[in-house]
């Protein structure tokens, strides 16, 4: 995973990363925040709320309900 912070350029997430978080595992310790769970959109899209990064579902990706 990489960190970008632009929509364009979202971290894309498979089923297998999920449930999502950020700060993600590729993110550097000296940028960590608290761990924050992330909601995606009908659109499959969700965005951290402390430092905005991007994530994206892949295509077909399924998200599963409790």
């Amino acid at each position: 995973m990489t960190t970008p912070s632009t929509a364009a350029n979202a971290v894309e997430l498979d089923g297998k990363d999920l449930p999502a978080h950020c700060p993600n595992p590729a993110m550097p310790l000296w940028s960590s925040h608290p761990r924050v769970f992330l909601e995606f959109d009908a659109h499959g899209v969700a965005k951290c709320p402390y430092c905005g990064t991007a994530y994206r579902l892949k295509p077909g990706t399924v998200v599963g309900h409790h």
